[in-house]
């Protein structure tokens, strides 16, 4: 039988297979040429001392055990061409998912995305970095695979339900993604991999009979007695379907509107808004590492800050280790931030998130907009951010400690969003409650990371699109809509995910009730 093993390494041996065979082969006191195969389980970073040690779960095999190399294949996916048809509305990883799972289980979906394909959607992409354009139905939120292709393809979720996400992890690898999503502590695919990847679970939806149809934004729900008849689309055409997916994202204000115009029941839900912090990689490095170089074996690093200022908390988002700034708005008239990461994580800049969790109560502002008070709030803030910037993609930007100090920064150096920068004191992109927060929470973040205050550290505003500001609710057993059957709110957009992995997990648990459903 093979040994299981936790063991503390350096990054050296961590990296190097022979020097890991020969340290296993001391801990089993038998000689290196006895270890057949070490298979690493699970990895991770201890950085908590100044000797940095790389934390490993193992298999050992030794020479007279048996080993075979597992290979992770697809399910055998059945043909569903003349299947009954469920619709499902955006192509990101909960639609995605979604589709994959109806398959397996015999239904055939039809899968509707306003956007472009993964590979059309670049030239938007470029358009607005480099000519302040916006196309509404293609950019860094919208199109084939969701808001995390384009901006940065993080696997992390807080789900508890491990199987789950193993599931989904062997699922990507089994579509390309490299293994080690299944071993790193905090798994990441990296926007430039992540496209072809989405391209190939598209080609085996359509493979097995399936249906995606891209720039087919929905515009109306065929709703007869309170149940699901299909949709409408903006060319006109009727798609009918008594059983819909809604997965649409976070950032659909077209879709909450059109619920809330139909009188079908959302409700305001809570979110989180600030900034996105970048720092030159090398100082995040020194500080996390505790020395003056990395060296060759150690990744990057990234970090994880969270403080409770004023009753709130205030933490770092969507950390990007070794990568840029970009702009993600879906509308012309408002800028929006986000980060993502190349797959080696080899940019000289760090990003993050710091935002603050906001209450129901802050609003109030905006009552008259009932549901949507959360989005009017969030559109608010990003076209008050646009008109100060200039009217272009230029975002507001301001150096950290000038912003502690209500300072107007004289510069502002050239930071790795593109669509560039314009010095603004950032107490007026937001409101007076959230400044003040902002400010105390940078120089608690200060006290906690040494060196991480300082104003070589260039806050872009703002970071809005953390998650939904609606949800919409649906029946805890059944997941469809508590008040129209055969809709199933689903993914990050309904505000039951957060996320690549989490959104994909509510994705086939959506298509699993349906099945059942069906199966009555």
């Amino acid at each position: 039988m093979p040994r299981e093993l936790l063991i503390q390494v350096s990054p050296e041996i961590a990296s190097n297979e022979s020097l890991l065979y020969e340290n296993v082969a001391q801990l089993v006191r038998v000689s290196t040429k006895l270890v057949q195969k070490v298979v690493i389980l699970k990895r991770s970073i201890d950085a908590r001392q100044k000797a940095i040690k790389v934390n490993l779960k193992v298999l050992v095999y030794l020479i007279d055990e048996k080993y075979t190399e597992q290979k992770i294949e697809l399910p055998d996916y059945p043909n569903v061409s003349n299947a009954q048809e469920v619709i499902i509305v955006g192509a990101g990883p909960a639609g995605l998912f979604a589709a994959l799972q109806l398959i397996e289980l015999g239904l055939k979906p039809i899968v509707l995305e306003r956007g472009k394909d993964v590979r059309g959607r670049r030239r938007d992409l470029k358009a607005i970095n480099r000519d302040h354009i916006v196309n509404e139905d293609s950019n860094y939120c919208f199109g084939e695979g969701g808001a995390g292709t384009y901006s940065d393809g993080k696997l992390y979720t807080r789900s508890k339900k491990r199987g789950d996400v193993d599931r989904i992890l062997q699922l990507l690898v089994a579509f390309g993604a490299t293994p080690d999503i299944l071993v790193e502590a905090h798994p990441h695919i990296g926007t430039n991999k992540l496209p072809q990847i989405i391209q190939d679970i598209r080609e085996k939806i359509i493979e097995c009979g399936g249906q995606v149809l891209f720039e087919t934004r929905v515009t109306d729900f065929v709703i007869k007695n309170n149940e699901i008849q299909g949709v409408t689309t903006q060319k006109g055409d009727t798609i009918a379907a008594n059983k819909l997916i809604l997965a649409t994202g976070h950032s659909a204000r077209d879709i909450f509107e059109l619920l809330d115009r139909k009188k079908i029941f959302i409700e305001a839900k809570p979110f989180a808004l600030g900034v996105r912090a970048e720092h030159p990689q090398e100082l995040i490095d020194k500080i996390q590492y505790s020395c003056d170089f990395r060296g060759e074996y150690l990744p990057p690093a990234p970090y994880s800050i969270v403080k409770q200022v004023n009753g709130r908390g205030m933490y770092s988002f969507c950390m990007c280790p070794g990568g840029v700034i970009a702009p993600c708005a879906t509308s012309p008239g408002e800028v929006v931030t986000n980060g993502w990461s190349p797959s080696k994580r080899d940019q000289a800049t760090a990003n993050s998130g710091i935002v603050v969790e906001l209450k129901l109560e802050d609003f109030k502002p905006f009552a008259k907009y009932g549901a949507l008070a959360g989005m009017e709030f969030q559109k608010s803030i990003e076209q008050t951010a646009w008109r100060l910037a200039g009217q272009t993609q230029k975002v507001p930007a301001q150096r950290m400690v000038d912003f502690t100090q209500n300072k107007v920064s004289s510069s502002i150096p050239k930071t790795s969003y593109v669509p560039g920068t314009t010095s603004v004191e950032l107490g007026q992109v937001f409101p007076g409650f959230l400044t003040q927060i902002m400010r105390e929470g940078f120089m608690q973040f200060g006290k906690s990371m040494r060196g991480y205050m300082t104003n070589e550290a260039i806050l872009h505003a703002p970071e809005s699109r953390t998650s939904s500001p609606v949800r919409i609710p649906r029946d805890i057993e059944t997941l469809e809509h508590l008040q129209i059957k055969g809709l199933y709110p689903c993914g990050e957009g309904a505000g039951f995910a957060g996320g690549i992995i989490s959104a994909a997990i509510d994705g086939e648990k959506c298509a699993l009730k349906i099945a059942e459903s069906l199966s009555k």
